[in-house]
Order: structure tokens, then C-alpha cells, then sequence
């Protein structure tokens, strides 16, 4: 069974990284995937969470602030405790001198990590799936955002489409979890909900 598992994965990723592949991917790729190592990329983010920050309004405060132990556990959980657990070589990879997947299209660094999970695919979720639960209107667009970086791992050639699933699915858990453990601050601390009308907090508070 998990011989066929990996001869499935392969074949697909043969097909996202290889028959799928044209000039325009061979240019945007690399960049997308790569934006976490790049000053472009860190002005980028530091950018969007400074916008949260300043004029989201309450629920982009509290967003904020939340996706900073989110992304922490994520980028933790994945790179220093399940990857070293599964040790998965990436298909770019060579073991014993012979490469893991045959003719690949490497179009950036393959990195010396393990490869399950995507800690670029968990990171990415964990993020949109915190943001959307405070801005539910722009779900569509932060899981499409997750997505993309997600498939250009594949793309790119450092990781198989079971590692970028696999990261999806972590990542929305522990996203979920830490959603779900400030549900229950909140509601001992009404006053901290962000999206909580005036008077609900009046109700609780007993005013």
C-alpha cells in the first residue's frame, strides 16, 4: 500500500511539476514560493500585518496579534517535530547517489529539510484560516492566496502534493484549535470580542 501511495504521489507530481509547467510558471513560481526569503516578500508581510494592526479596527488587532503564536506553533509543530518524525526525503533530493524522483524541473534551491509537511503549506493555511475567522468576507481570496504558494512548492520541484496536502490539513487544525481556544477566553472575557455588539457586552456585564 504505501508503495502504491508513492508511485501515485509521484505521478502526480510528475504532472503538476512537469506536464503543467510553461513559461509563465517558470517565472511567477519561484517568486511566489520564495517571497518568505526575499526583502520584497518581508516587506509584504510586515506590510499586511502592520494594515491589521493600525486601521483593521479591533478584529485586525486581534488578528494580528493572535497570528503571531499561530504561526509560531505552525512553523514549529512543522519543521522541528513532524518533519524530523516522518524524515521524508524531498523528491529533489538524492539518497545514496541516486536521485529520489527522476527527472525533475528544479527551478529554485531544493533545500535540506525534510519534506512532510509544507511547512510553507501549513504556515500559509494556519494564516488565512485565522484571518478568514475574523474577516469571513475575504475567506475566498485568502484560501486561493494559501493555495497558490502551496501548489508552487510542487511546481518549483522541492515538494510532493502529499506534503502540501498534508500541510493544508495541519495547518487549518491548529489554526482551528487556537480559534477555538480564543472562543473560550472570549467568553470569560467578553470584552475582548472583537465583533461583539455593544449590547451583548452590556447583557454580560450585567449593565
Amino acid at each position: 500500500m504505501t508503495d502504491l501511495l508513492q508511485t501515485l504521489d509521484t505521478a502526480v507530481f510528475h504532472f503538476l511539476n512537469g506536464t503543467l509547467a510553461n513559461p509563465l510558471f517558470d517565472v511567477i513560481m519561484p517568486v511566489i514560493t520564495d517571497l518568505n526569503r526575499n526583502w520584497y516578500g518581508w516587506v509584504f508581510f510586515a506590510g499586511a500585518w502592520l494594515l491589521l494592526l493600525t486601521v483593521g479596527g479591533k478584529a485586525g488587532r486581534t488578528v494580528a496579534l493572535l497570528l503571531i503564536p499561530v504561526i509560531a506553533l505552525s512553523d514549529q509543530l512543522s519543521s522541528s517535530v513532524i518533519k524530523k518524525i516522518v524524515m521524508r526525503p524531498r523528491p529533489c533530493h538524492s539518497v545514496g547517489g541516486l536521485p529520489v524522483v527522476e527527472h525533475i524541473r528544479l527551478l529554485v534551491g531544493c533545500g535540506g529539510g525534510f519534506s512532510f509537511p509544507s511547512s510553507h503549506a501549513v504556515n500559509n493555511f494556519a494564516a488565512a484560516t485565522m484571518i478568514s475567522h475574523f474577516f469571513p468576507r475575504h475567506r475566498a481570496a485568502l484560501f486561493t492566496a494559501a493555495g497558490v504558494v502551496a501548489f508552487s512548492r510542487v511546481s518549483v520541484g522541492v515538494h510532493y502534493p502529499s506534503d502540501v496536502l498534508g500541510g493544508m490539513l495541519l495547518g487549518i487544525c491548529i489554526a482551528a484549535v487556537c480559534i477555538v481556544g480564543w472562543i473560550l477566553v472570549v467568553a470569560h472575557y467578553p470584552a475582548l470580542d472583537p465583533v461583539a455588539p455593544p449590547g451583548a457586552l452590556r447583557k454580560v456585564e450585567g449593565i
